[in-house]
């Protein structure tokens, strides 16, 4: 049996891998998720969507963009809790805020997150003399911060409303109870396994100490604090008819997110939105087609825009203003030697 298994994992890795597996699996819940989401859509006037997201009261919009930067501010801890925890204290809190922030607006919208998030991230923690290895060591640490509070919120979720992920994942209620009371009891099975001693991840070049049971406690709320922002600015966008409760509503979110991060697709375009339409077929096509718009445009676009913006203008004074200054300056300084300055730093230093 055990040799079975063994030449089965063997042939597994040589002829598909891992990474094979994982791209069949994108493009699987791609194709899934546009031929839903057009199958969906067909007959819906987009005139009575623009008519519903004018419905929308400025109150209500201002409501769930203040939500989203809710969301965004409480991400900047990912970062900041993951430096703190391969001890790089020396970098500072508006860095870890800059880099959480870049790294994850333009990494879920242009897609594979791993790798753009990286390289942004890379790109800003290196100035402060972080090398690629405690890069790869922050975006795990990261990586779990996400995936811990959205186990915990999912889990609670379908203990208690099972029945609202029936129509993502095709699974009966009583299994879906089932995953939920797995998730919660895999967490705090967790929490005793780090409680029981120091705990260290990784081999040779790359190991990473796992945080402390009280301080994994903290890493949960700040998942769930995320995650219960970007929940709460969707059901704020909610038509008001039929009445969903939030923790239904969050369990619904949560499954079309991961199915999202699962995809790889840019902004989970397609996937997030064919899953909250085939979840929430109680509502008109049109009203929750405006809402999931309205959400894109303040979590999704709004945000990509800056940070480009940002990121555009931090490379332009890294390159040339900040360069510029320094050798003005420089010739400031030297003004004895004002000849050796270029023209336009000669006549400021005259």
């Amino acid at each position: 049996m055990q040799r079975g298994l063994s030449a089965i994992g063997r042939w597994f890795k040589k002829r598909v891998g891992w990474k094979r597996l994982g791209i069949i699996a994108s493009v699987a819940i791609i194709a899934f998720a546009i031929t839903t989401l057009v199958e969906m859509l067909k007959g819906v006037d987009s005139a009575v969507v623009l008519t519903a997201m004018a419905a929308m009261t400025w109150g209500q919009v201002a409501a769930a963009a203040l939500c989203v930067v809710g969301a965004f501010f409480t991400l900047t801890f990912y970062d900041l809790f993951a430096l703190r925890t391969i001890h790089k204290n020396h970098v500072p809190y508006r860095v870890a805020a800059l880099s959480a922030f870049t790294s994850y607006t333009i990494g879920h919208n242009i897609g594979a997150t791993v790798f753009t998030g990286g390289a942004i991230r890379f790109r800003i923690y290196s100035d402060w003399g972080l090398s690629a290895i405690d890069v790869a060591k922050i975006c795990f640490i990261s990586g779990l911060t996400f995936w811990l509070g959205n186990m915990f919120v999912l889990g609670i979720g379908l203990a208690v409303h099972p029945e609202a992920a029936v129509a993502i994942d095709l699974l009966p209620v009583e299994v879906n109870r089932l995953l939920g009371i797995v998730c919660v009891a895999a967490i705090l099975g967790y929490l005793v396994w780090l409680k029981l001693a120091p705990r260290r991840l990784g081999r040779n070049g790359w190991k990473v100490d796992l945080p402390s049971a009280p301080l994994t406690l903290l890493q949960i709320l700040i998942g769930v604090v995320d995650l219960g922002f970007c929940a709460l600015a969707m059901y704020i966008l909610m038509p008001a008819t039929p009445y969903i409760d939030f923790l239904s509503l969050a369990v619904v979110f949560i499954l079309a997110t991961l199915l999202g991060f699962a995809s790889h697709a840019p902004g989970s375009i397609g996937v997030l939105d064919a899953a909250i339409l085939l979840a929430l077929p109680q509502f008109g096509r049109a009203d929750l087609l405006a809402t999931l718009l309205m959400f894109r445009l303040l979590y999704f676009v709004i945000p990509f825009m800056l940070s480009i913006t940002i990121m555009g203008s931090r490379e332009l004074w890294l390159s040339v203003l900040r360069p510029w200054q320094q050798r003005r300056r420089a010739c400031e300084a030297a003004s004895s030697t004002v000849s050796a300055c270029p023209d336009e730093h000669r006549r400021d230093a005259a």
